[in-house]
C-alpha cells in the first residue's frame, strides 16, 4: 500500500464516523423534537456531560472496528457495486445491533427501539449514498486516465483471457492491461484473435519487470503443470513488491470461498464452502436465538396440548429423540414429537420393500407405524415445533438442510451430496418449501447445496416466509 493509497483509508474512516456521528445527532434530534418540541438552536445548545461524550467515543471506537471487519477498508476496484452496499448494510445492522448491550450496560434510557430503527435508516441510507457516490466519481476520474494500475497477465489459457475481456469492458475499475506473458504454445489462436498480445516470455519477465511498470501480476497458471515455474515468478514479484492475484480455481475447485489465514506468524489461505464470516455467522445466530424464543412462546399452547394428545392416545414417551448427523458429520439428538408407535425403528426393516422414495431416504405415505393422533401432527408440521429447542442448543438453525438420521446418511453413494453436511441443519430449507417429500432425493441434494452457494440473510426470511403457506398446504408432508 502506497502512502497516497494510505491516507485516502484513513480520511475515509473518518469521513464513515463523521457519517454515524451525524446520523445519531440527526436521530437525537428528531426524536427529542418530536418529544419536547425543541428548535434546531436549542438542541445544538444543550449541554452534554462528560461521560455521555465517554460513551460515544466508546461506541464510535466499536462501530469503527465493525467497519474494519466488515471490509469497508478493502480495495473494491474488481467487486461489484452490489457486493459492496451489502458489506455497508451488514456493517451498520451490526453496529446497531451492538448498541443495544451497549445501551443496557450504561442505562442509557434514550436508546429505545425506536431511537434504534430510526438510527440504522439514517446511518445507512447515509452511508451508502456517501459509497455510491465515491464509487461513480473514482470511475469517473479512472476513465479518464487517472488512479489507474497496470495489470499484467500470467497465463495465456481462456481464463486469463476471459480476466482481460472483463478488465477492457469495465474502464471505469481503473486497470490498464499491459499483455500477457506466456511461451508460445498452440493454444495462443484465441487469445491472437481476441487482439491481445504477449509481451514477453517466461525467461525475458525479469527484464520485463524491471523496465516497466507494473502494479500487479494476475497468476492463470496450470498449478499441476507449472507449479516450479508459477513459485518462481511469484518470488520475483515478491522481490519486487508487486501485488498478485490468483484465481480461486486454481485447484480446479468451482464453489469454495477463499480468505486469507494467519497461524503463529505463516501465512496461509482458507478455503470453505457457504458463508462462515463473522458478521454471517453473528446474524444468523442471532436470528435463530431470536427466532426460536419467540415461536417456542407463541406455539406455548399448541405444544403442551399436542403432549397431552400424544400422551392420552398412546403408550409411549412424548417427545422421539433420535440420533442425527448435523454440522461436519456431529451427531447430535433431535428433539421431535411422538407421531409413531414405540418401537417404530424396529419395524422398519420389515417395511423397507415399501419405500416409495428414490435415494438412501425411508418415506411411505401410509405407514402402518404413525399412530392416529401423529398422522395430523405430521401433516400440520406440529410434530417439529420441538426442534426449537435444538435451535436454541447451537445443534441446528431456523433454515439449513434438513438433518438425516444416521440410517440415511450411511446409504449416501456419491461424496458431492455431503457437502450439505459442511453447513448448520435447519427446521426447514428450500426443499421444505418447494415440494418437500414429493421430490426425488437428487433434486432434495441439489436444492441443499443451492441453499449454500446462494446464502444470505434475506434467502433465510424468505425461506422462513414461504414455509408457513407450505405447511398449511400440507404439500408434500409424510
Amino acid at each position: 500500500m502506497n502512502e497516497k493509497h494510505r491516507i485516502t483509508i484513513s480520511l475515509l474512516r473518518l469521513f464513515d464516523i463523521a457519517i454515524v456521528l451525524l446520523a445519531f445527532v440527526l436521530t437525537t434530534f428528531s426524536i427529542v423534537k418530536v418529544e419536547h418540541r425543541l428548535s434546531l438552536m436549542r438542541f445544538l445548545s444543550m449541554r452534554i456531560r462528560v461521560d455521555n461524550f465517554l460513551i460515544l467515543i466508546f461506541a464510535l471506537l466499536i462501530c469503527h472496528a465493525v467497519f474494519q471487519i466488515c471490509g469497508l477498508y478493502r480495495s473494491k476496484r474488481l467487486s461489484m457495486r452490489r457486493t459492496e452496499l451489502l458489506d455497508v448494510v451488514k456493517a451498520m445492522t451490526f453496529n446497531t445491533a451492538c448498541f443495544v448491550p451497549i445501551a443496557s450496560f450504561f442505562s442509557i434510557q434514550m436508546i429505545t427501539i425506536q431511537f434504534l430503527g430510526i438510527f440504522w435508516l439514517i446511518s445507512t441510507l447515509l452511508l451508502l449514498v456517501a459509497r455510491l457516490s465515491m464509487r461513480r466519481i473514482a470511475g469517473y476520474v479512472r476513465v479518464r486516465g487517472r488512479d489507474l494500475r497496470n495489470m499484467l497477465v500470467l497465463g495465456t489459457n481462456p481464463r486469463a483471457v476471459e480476466l482481460a475481456r472483463r478488465l477492457q469492458a469495465s474502464p471505469e475499475r481503473g486497470y490498464r492491461l499491459l499483455g500477457f506473458v506466456d511461451d508460445e504454445w498452440e493454444g495462443m489462436t484465441e487469445l491472437k484473435r481476441a487482439g491481445f498480445t504477449v509481451v514477453s516470455d517466461y525467461a525475458g519477465l525479469a527484464e520485463y519487470l524491471r523496465r516497466n511498470v507494473v502494479d500487479e501480476v494476475a497468476f492463470y497458471l496450470p498449478f499441476d503443470s507449472f507449479h516450479k515455474l508459477a513459485s518462481e515468478v511469484a518470488s520475483l514479484c515478491e522481490q519486487h513488491g508487486i501485488t498478485m492475484r490468483f484465481s480461486s480455481d486454481v485447484l480446479g475447485l468451482k464453489t469454495t470461498r477463499w480468505r486469507a489465514d494467519e497461524f503463529d506468524g505463516d501465512q496461509y489461505i482458507e478455503t470453505y464452502t457457504g458463508s462462515s464470516g463473522l458478521w454471517p455467522r453473528t446474524a444468523k445466530r442471532l436470528v435463530d436465538i431470536i427466532g426460536a424464543s419467540a415461536a417456542l412462546l407463541l406455539f406455548s399452547p399448541i405444544l403442551v396440548v399436542a403432549a397431552a394428545a400424544i400422551k392420552l392416545t398412546s403408550p409411549g414417551p412424548v417427545f422421539f429423540l433420535q440420533e442425527r448427523i448435523g454440522i461436519n458429520k456431529r451427531r447430535f439428538k433431535i428433539f421431535k414429537f411422538r407421531t409413531m408407535v414405540p418401537n417404530a425403528e424396529r419395524l422398519m426393516a420389515e417395511l423397507e420393500k415399501h419405500n416409495e422414495v428414490s435415494g438412501p431416504v425411508f418415506k411411505i405415505k401410509n405407514d402402518p407405524r404413525i399412530t392416529s393422533i401423529g398422522r395430523f401432527l405430521r401433516r400440520s408440521s406440529i410434530d417439529e415445533l420441538p426442534q426449537l429447542i435444538n435451535v436454541l442448543n447451537g445443534d441446528m438453525s431456523l433454515v439449513g438442510p434438513r438433518p438425516l438420521p444416521v440410517r440415511d446418511y450411511e446409504g449416501f453413494n456419491e461424496d458431492w451430496q455431503r457437502r450439505r453436511f459442511s453447513v448448520k441443519p435447519g427446521i426447514t430449507c428450500l426443499w421444505q418449501v418447494n415440494g418437500r417429500s414429493g421430490i426425488s432425493f437428487n433434486q432434495w441434494m441439489l436444492l441443499d447445496l443451492q441453499y449454500m452457494d446462494e446464502w444470505s440473510l434475506w434467502l433465510d426470511l424468505k425461506i422462513l416466509a414461504k414455509t408457513v403457506p407450505a405447511v398449511f398446504r400440507g404439500a408434500g408432508a409424510a
